[in-house]
Parts: C-alpha cells; sequence; structure tokens
C-alpha cells in the first residue's frame, strides 16, 4: 500500500520524472495505461528496486551519483 501511495506521489509531479531514472518509462507508461493502472505499474517497479537494492546490497542509481558529484 505505501508503495501504491508513494507511486500516486510522484505522478502528482511530472515536470519531475526526467530527475527519476524511470521518467521515460513512466511517461510512456502513462500514455498507454489509466492513471491508476500505470500507479500500480509503478509501485511495481519501486518494489522491485527496493527489494534489488536490499537484496545485492547495491546503491541505487550510482552511475548517476558519480555524475552528480564529478568522479
Amino acid at each position: 500500500m505505501l508503495f501504491v501511495q508513494a507511486a500516486k506521489i510522484i505522478m502528482m509531479r511530472p515536470h519531475r520524472w526526467p530527475d527519476f531514472s524511470f521518467g521515460a518509462w513512466l511517461a510512456r507508461a502513462c500514455e498507454r495505461m489509466h492513471r491508476n493502472k500505470a500507479a500500480v505499474a509503478l509501485a511495481n517497479k519501486l518494489a522491485r528496486m527496493a527489494w534489488s537494492i536490499l537484496r545485492h546490497k547495491t546503491a541505487f542509481d550510482a552511475p548517476r551519483d558519480e555524475v552528480a558529484i564529478g568522479i
């Protein structure tokens, strides 16, 4: 339920989507799906990302972080 709520908050701010690694995916998903269905799809994507990060003990978007700090 929390992932769905987080997804709906993200979807309320389309101007911020390019800031996320899944921004382009979300824009395409919203074009072809109903808003609620896209929110659940995004929630699923967020849950899978969270699981993968915890399972593999990796950082989220490590390459983007390196670019941001100038490494």
